[in-house]
């Protein structure tokens, strides 16, 4: 996210300090979410992170947030999520949910502010063809000390 000028908030189990500047500890979560226009979730799913956002941390985040679960679907609650979603006062995008599959019947599919992608990554018929394309592209510009296409952090 960094390329789009965006104030990027970083959060782990522990705090600590990068070459990149400060990662917050999770226990901070609750006071850095007031603040948080756009919640992107990408944790593994375990005992720790299963429900870590639940109802109390969506009510913390501020009318018009957006939470974007690339996670798990088990990371966030879905009632919860659903009913600030329904209500209108949160957005959300995510590929997995919990029940999976997803019912058929469920609010979210209506719900003006929810976006759901198929959780089906880069698994398409058309990935090979892209994939060999562009390594045979990118390889000998890598071994002749060429520029490489598509660099977005050299």
């Amino acid at each position: 996210l960094a390329p789009f000028e965006t104030e990027i908030t970083r959060v782990a189990t522990t705090a600590r300090d990068d070459e990149h500047g400060h990662i917050h500890g999770i226990d901070e979560l609750s006071e850095l979410l007031p603040n948080t226009d756009i919640l992107v979730l990408i944790v593994p799913l375990t005992d720790s992170t299963r429900g870590l956002i639940g109802a109390k941390e969506l009510a913390l985040l501020p009318d018009g947030a957006l939470v974007v679960n690339v996670a798990r679907g088990p990371v966030v609650d879905t009632d919860a999520i659903t009913a600030e979603v329904v209500a209108g006062r949160l957005r959300m995008a995510s590929d997995v949910f919990d029940p999976e599959p997803f019912p058929d019947d469920h609010p979210l599919w209506q719900a003006d502010g929810a976006f759901i992608s198929p959780h089906i990554g880069g698994n398409t018929t058309a990935m090979l063809p892209r994939i060999v394309a562009l390594l045979a592209d990118q390889l000998p510009r890598l071994a002749d000390g060429r520029e490489l296409k598509f660099v977005v952090k050299s």
